[in-house]
């Protein structure tokens, strides 16, 4: 048997195997795994390094106008390397209807944009109009078209739905085997606390906390749950930073309902007091749901450890800190005007892996089970998210003993600062091969712009 490259010496760790053998990939794919292999026209040395599958990013905004219509600053080019540069060797990001859009053209947006992509990608599809027209023939159409996971919003204006759109969303989805994602937070309630600090003058980044209080939040998990229970249809509940959301998905993953969930490093990383920060440097640290604090840190981990969370995703939301992004109404904008959300697509896994595995919070196989496997099951990628023979060759090899501190040149996107900088880790991503091809190698990028393609996923009852 002869193979276009062997990956030699690694520790293989999957959700299921932990070995030391080699990799055979054969014309992309996972072709062999056993002890000895020979006979490659390129082999890869990973003695000492851990083989893992390629990360799979599901929950990241690229080249995504916000409802307000500001473009973020990276493309499916940035993007993508920044992703590659932290392990993940394929993603999911969103692609966004604009209130009287349709579908083939959200979709024809995006593939337009995403044909600069080094790593294989697909979208979730966010739906702000579900007139019948989209509930009847954009939705199952984008799910022939291999887009099987959808994303409502319960807040903001200019992408909300209420209840009813909601049901009928999750009804459609669910006839179709897709899963309906969820921006949980009740709109009301955060309605009424931005008027009430507004009216007192409280407006500075540190005020972005309180108003969003985790009763926003955990009210409107249990609602979107009992929708969904209501509809007969699956659920994902993103970016969960709460105790009280945690335990409504751990309660329902219990009772066998089909809700599954994740929660983002920045919530395990950071808390509300870096909203304070001096000036308006808090402004960096304004994402929603908001940053919290200690207390619900270590609750967030315990349901890591105890399965209440299927991944541990990004929510990588790049806005520069400057008159583009984070400012973009002004230097000393109120924090309803600065915009929404933080970097660290190229961060999630490393971080991980460092406060996770190299912490003694999770093990290895549990991390390559958050940062690919489950991801993979969930959201339909059926030859992606694992190690064995008939895989997609999607591969990352980590040298986890090296030490090294965090800086922006190390993230390789379009910003002007990362949240994590400075922060000492251990474990690094060296090597990323999607399906077969190197992308990153030595941590040099070595991947022609484009090289990723399109995955058409599967529905999720052929998914679990």
């Amino acid at each position: 048997m002869t193979f276009d490259t062997i990956i030699r010496g690694g520790e293989i760790c999957t959700t299921t195997l932990r070995t030391r053998a080699d990799i055979g990939i054969r014309d992309g794919r996972i072709a062999a795994i056993d002890d000895r292999l020979t006979g490659a026209e390129t082999v890869i040395d990973a003695t000492g390094r851990i083989v893992l599958p390629g990360g799979i990013e599901t929950h990241a905004h690229i080249a995504q106008e916000s409802a307000a219509g500001v473009m973020n600053a990276d493309d499916y080019f940035s993007g993508s390397v920044s992703a590659a540069f932290g392990g993940n060797s394929s993603f999911v990001p969103f692609a966004a209807q604009q209130r009287g859009q349709s579908v083939a053209s959200v979709l024809d947006t995006y593939g337009a944009r995403a044909a600069r992509s080094v790593i294989d990608y697909s979208w979730h599809l966010i739906i702000s109009d579900p007139t019948p027209e989209v509930l009847t023939r954009g939705l199952p159409m984008a799910f022939e078209r291999g887009v099987t996971s959808f994303k409502v919003f319960m807040t903001y204006d200019l992408v909300k739905v209420d209840d009813r759109q909601f049901l009928d969303i999750l009804t459609t989805a669910g006839a179709h085997g897709a899963v309906t994602m969820v921006h949980a937070e009740n709109d009301a309630m955060v309605r009424w606390m931005n008027e009430k600090l507004a009216a007192e003058g409280k407006t500075a980044p540190r005020y972005h906390a309180e108003s969003r209080p985790a009763l926003a939040e955990e009210e409107a998990i249990h609602r979107a749950v009992s929708l969904a229970k209501l509809a007969g249809a699956p659920l994902f509940v993103v970016h969960v930073s709460t105790p009280g959301g945690a335990e409504i998905i751990a309660r329902e993953k219990a009772a066998g309902t089909a809700v599954f969930a994740e929660t983002c490093p920045h919530y395990l990383a950071f808390t509300a007091e870096d909203l304070d920060r001096p000036g308006m440097e808090g402004a960096k640290f304004i994402c929603s749901p908001p940053l919290r604090d200690t207390a619900t840190q270590e609750v967030l981990w315990e349901n890591i450890t105890a399965g209440t969370f299927d991944c541990v995703s990004s929510d990588h939301a790049p806005y520069r800190f400057d008159e583009t992004g984070k400012f973009i109404n002004g230097a000393e904008a109120p924090y309803p005007k600065i915009a929404n959300g933080m970097p660290g697509i190229g961060m999630r896994l490393p971080w991980l892996f460092s406060e996770g595995v190299v912490a003694g919070r999770i093990s290895l196989e549990a991390f390559a089970g958050l940062s690919a496997t489950s991801a993979a099951r969930v959201f339909g990628l059926d030859t992606k998210g694992d190690l064995a023979p008939g895989f997609d060759a999607d591969i990352a090899i980590w040298d986890p003993e090296e030490r090294w501190r965090v800086t922006l040149e190390d993230q390789h996107d379009n910003m002007d600062y990362t949240p994590f900088e400075g922060m000492e880790i251990t474990g690094r991503p060296v090597t990323v091969l999607n399906r077969g091809m190197p992308v990153i190698r030595d941590r040099v990028l070595c991947a022609p712009e484009g090289q990723g393609r399109f995955i058409a996923r599967k529905p999720l009852a052929r998914a679990i």
